[in-house]
């Protein structure tokens, strides 16, 4: 299939058009991060680095680090921008950029966002390292795409959709982590759980300031949803983006956040800085 050039966007380098890179400044192992500033601190654990770059909000720098070649990219905020940055780094690996077409053998990449989040069990401490088994979405992004979900994806989403007052008109969805890497992540210092992906930090998450807003027991019927041992731990922004369009495409992907507000007990980290720092370290050695 070949790509037109308004479908398969690149600047007048020929990398592709967001990410301002070419394949092989990245690695098929990258972390993820939201904010640009946090590349540096990913990167200040590696042995070197071989590439360093920036384009708008998307830094990426890939390195070493105990004998792994791997890249941290940042993605901004949002599903929208999980949205450009999937396509684009699996463009990357998948497509033949110069001859705009499919490559014939595909490259399954590790994708593992590290962020920052907001917790929903009031048992769970500010600082805890939050592994999402699922993502359940807010946002849109995922019905763009021809994506087929499990049954038991369909099941839990319709679940919690019976068991929460959503906004009318919301369409949501679920999509399961990468169980692989879910298993590297996973130890006794994480705590499991559904991630809520919400398509904003105000209202979409409960909070209100000036404006009213629709979702005011939304925090409460997150916290008490119960399936089997299904249970929500968290909110944040772009899991649910990142899991379905990367799953779609041939991907392994997974988010452990470090949750730096509990807000059933209302209490908010004064200074997450080393704890996000010890848990960059705690990915990088289990990827």
């Amino acid at each position: 299939m070949k790509y037109p050039h308004t479908e398969l966007v690149l600047n007048d380098k020929g990398q592709v058009y967001h990410l301002g890179l070419f394949p092989e400044n990245v690695s098929d192992k990258i972390i993820l991060v939201g904010d640009q500033d946090r590349v540096n601190l990913v990167a200040s654990f590696f042995d070197s680095v071989e590439h360093s770059s920036q384009h708008r909000e998307f830094v990426c720098k890939t390195g070493e680090y105990q004998g792994k070649r791997i890249s941290v990219v940042s993605t901004g905020i949002g599903t929208d921008n999980i949205d450009i940055t999937i396509n684009e780094l699996d463009a990357l690996f998948n497509i033949d950029l110069e001859k705009r077409d499919d490559k014939a053998e595909k490259t399954s990449m590790s994708l593992v966002r590290i962020g920052t989040c907001g917790i929903l069990q009031p048992e769970v401490p500010v600082h805890s390292y939050i592994l999402s088994t699922h993502a359940f979405g807010l946002d849109n992004v995922a019905h763009y795409y021809d994506i087929p979900f499990s049954t038991e994806e369909n099941e839990l989403n319709d679940a919690i959709n019976e068991a929460v007052d959503l906004p009318e008109k919301i369409n949501t969805y679920l999509v399961a982590a990468s169980d692989r890497l879910t298993d590297l992540l996973r130890s006794s210092e994480t705590t499991e759980g559904i991630t809520i992906t919400s398509s904003g930090f105000y209202g979409p998450q409960g909070r209100q300031l000036r404006l009213p807003n629709k979702t005011n027991a939304i925090n409460e019927q997150l916290t008490a949803f119960k399936h089997g041992e299904a249970r929500i731990t968290n909110f944040e922004m772009e899991s649910s983006a990142l899991f379905a369009l990367g799953k779609a495409l041939g991907h392994e992907c997974a988010t452990i956040c470090l949750g730096i507000a509990n807000r059933p007990k209302k209490d908010f980290s004064k200074d997450y800085s080393q704890h996000m720092m010890k848990l960059i370290k705690y990915v990088l050695d289990r990827i």
